[in-house]
């Protein structure tokens, strides 16, 4: 059976569904199709079920891109205060965590039940389980075939995120219409993902699993100053998370385990007040007892402070104020929260989401070459790349 749609919208995420509300404002008739059982299910998961769902610091130099000033004109036209502006109209209460994250007080699915709400006050259809087989371009009309039925529209807008979390659905789905359509996709990686180790630093974070401290984290001239865990595969936490959109394999991080300390000036001087004290002892007084033990244990250098050598303090200092550790991966994408890369943005224009080679195929959210850091950001890209394309399809 033959339908006609102005907008087909692939994907019922955050963009997808921002996206449709827009065009069922302008009076476009729109379908959303998704190939899971559920809506916004990337919404409902994140956040620890209570969705971190914008920052009121979002701002571009919180995202990377090959072009990073690509992002500016989305957010320009919609706003973390536009999307603010509509929670509060739902009623939706919330709270600021830290940095700047706004989280719901309730649960994520009052986000998600907002957005549906929105969707039907607009008229917008959504089909759930629906896989598509085919898109096809003729003249001025996308084609859109599935097992059941046949979609023609003028627009399509591509909204199937990215590969992270394949538990709960993701796929290359996205990069495959890109190659379809032969359009540049980046080189993709997981991002905000924790990263793994192997040998001597991995029995290291092992004996130290759950364990996690304010850390601060470096690669080059890029600094994160969060929580870092210890796991049984290396390291997480919401440093490790950031740093590790900017990691690339075979490349070393500095990790600062006390960064508000220097621990060669410290124990220099414990080393002259109290002599008699034992350096995991001294080093408790700073960093979790487990954490002190293992640091000696894994130096050698379990003795009193007052018997160690200038050599031996400052061995100490630098694996706590300076640790060069060489990452062997990451977890990969079933644990990562966003994939980095996506559709070139050279590919988009960049004021309304379209494809520059063909009229009427639009890209928006995470499938997108735009990533943001752990805290929001992602979403508010997705609500803004959402907006736009939906004011203009």
């Amino acid at each position: 059976m033959n339908r006609n749609f102005d907008v087909v919208v692939i994907g019922a995420g955050a963009a997808g569904l921002m996206c449709a509300i827009e065009a069922g404002k302008r009076n476009k008739k729109v379908l959303i199709i998704e190939h899971t059982s559920k809506i916004g299910e990337k919404i409902r998961i994140s956040g620890g079920g209570r969705c971190n769902f914008t920052n009121i610091y979002s701002n571009t130099e919180n995202f990377l891109s090959n072009n990073k000033h690509f992002c500016k004109s989305a957010f320009s036209k919609y706003t973390q205060n536009d999307f603010i502006d509509l929670v509060k109209k739902h009623k939706i209460k919330f709270h600021e965590k830290k940095l700047g994250q706004l989280f719901c007080d309730n649960s994520a699915k009052d986000i998600i039940e907002m957005l549906i709400t929105e969707c039907e006050i607009q008229k917008v259809e959504i089909t759930l389980n629906t896989k598509i087989k085919s898109i096809i371009r003729r003249e001025n009309l996308y084609i859109l075939e599935t097992v059941n039925n046949k979609y023609e529209c003028s627009s399509v807008v591509v909204a199937t995120g990215g590969l992270s979390i394949p538990k709960i659905g993701a796929s290359d789905f996205g990069y495959k219409i890109a190659n379809q359509f032969n359009l540049k996709v980046t080189n993709l990686y997981p991002a905000l993902v924790p990263l793994t180790f192997k040998d001597d630093i991995l029995e290291f974070c092992k004996s130290l699993a759950g364990i996690s401290i304010e850390a601060s984290v470096k690669i080059n001239k890029t600094i994160f100053n969060e929580g870092l865990i210890f796991t049984h595969r290396g390291i997480s936490g919401p440093s490790i998370l950031q740093i590790s959109s900017y990691w690339k394999p075979d490349s070393s991080i500095e990790v600062n385990l006390l960064p508000q300390n220097s621990m060669d000036k410290t124990l220099k001087e414990r080393r002259v007040k109290t002599p008699k004290q034992n350096i995991s002892n001294v080093l408790s007084d700073f960093l979790p007892n487990k954490l002190a033990m293992a640091i000696t244990s894994l130096l050698n250098t379990n003795q009193k402070i007052g018997e160690a050598s200038n050599s031996t303090l400052n061995k100490i200092s630098n694996f706590i104020n300076k640790l060069n550790v060489l990452p062997t991966g990451t977890e990969g994408y079933k644990t990562a929260e966003v994939t980095l890369g996506g559709i070139d943005t050279n590919e988009i224009n960049s004021a309304t989401m379209e494809c520059k080679k063909y009229s009427g195929l639009y890209f928006i959210g995470e499938v997108v070459d735009v990533t943001g850091h752990l805290g929001g950001h992602n979403f508010q890209w997705a609500w803004s790349s959402g907006y736009v394309a939906g004011q203009n399809v």
